[in-house]
């Protein structure tokens, strides 16, 4: 009989405990209202429903229903792309992290795209690059460079006039002397297979032409001074002129043979 009293007695002090619990959950939750109508209030603005962070989100994290809910928010102080029912949020996988009591907007789902501005006919593709194979990490985005393969027994030029989109290089640094320094080039698409094979089998080595390196390389195709077709061209006129030299010593004869006839006599 006394055992069955005590247990009544514990089972009438669990449920007193269970309701002041709720009475002061209530109070805090009903205080904390109040208080944010209080803000509202003072703001002023047109209140609506608007989809909110009930924890911290991680970047990655797809949204569950128990990650947000609907609250009343000013609407002038809402974010732009502000999501206003949870049902539009939840499924969706953050890409960025959300903090607990954010408004969840769009711009949270985003995927960022990346700012390299390949050029039309051209792919991008990145490749190791230390600072001693690319001028000591002189080369910057925007540069005209040439690409060299080095192996064991030779060395093969295998692209000209590549543009550089990016590098490794963060603000006034330089690439790094390990494999964690790369360069991204616009090339060629038939051309991405065989600088991706040639930076797994030998090593890449970025030049950076002079000015008038192109023209230079040309110059043997151009007749002019100092240029092979230029060597020639007197021989050509010599070749062409070579009568005249020739009336000339029987000129010259001729007037010796005339003085000398006037000294014999």
């Amino acid at each position: 009989m006394r055992q069955r009293k005590m247990m009544i007695a514990a089972v009438l002090c669990g449920a007193l405990c269970a309701v002041c619990i709720g009475v002061f959950l209530a109070s805090v939750q009903g205080s904390a209202n109040a208080e944010r109508a209080e803000v509202l209030a003072r703001y002023g603005g047109e209140q609506v429903e608007v989809c909110v962070a009930t924890r911290d989100i991680a970047a990655g994290e797809r949204l569950d229903v128990s990650a947000v809910e609907t609250r009343l928010w000013v609407s002038d102080l809402l974010p732009e792309g502000a999501i206003r029912q949870s049902g539009d949020a939840v499924g969706k996988t953050a890409t960025t992290s959300i903090l607990k009591g954010e408004v969840v907007s769009e711009k949270r789902f985003e995927v960022e795209r990346g700012a390299l501005d390949v050029p039309a006919g051209k792919e991008a593709v990145s490749v190791p690059a230390k600072a001693v194979q690319a001028v000591g990490g002189a080369i910057r985005p925007g540069m005209c460079i040439d690409v060299y393969a080095a192996g064991d027994a030779s060395t093969t030029a295998i692209a000209k006039g590549v543009v550089v989109l990016d590098t490794s290089v963060g603000g006034s640094g330089s690439l790094l002397s390990s494999d964690a320094g790369w360069i991204t080039l616009a090339v060629e698409p038939e051309r991405v297979q065989e600088l991706i094979a040639a930076a797994n089998k030998t090593s890449l080595y970025f030049v950076v032409p002079g000015e008038g390196s192109a023209a230079s390389a040309q110059a043997p195709v151009v007749p002019g001074e100092g240029s092979a077709a230029s060597a020639q061209a007197p021989q050509a006129s010599a070749s062409s002129a070579s009568p005249g030299p020739v009336e000339a010593p029987a000129s010259a004869s001729g007037t010796s043979a005339a003085a000398a006839s006037e000294e014999a006599e």
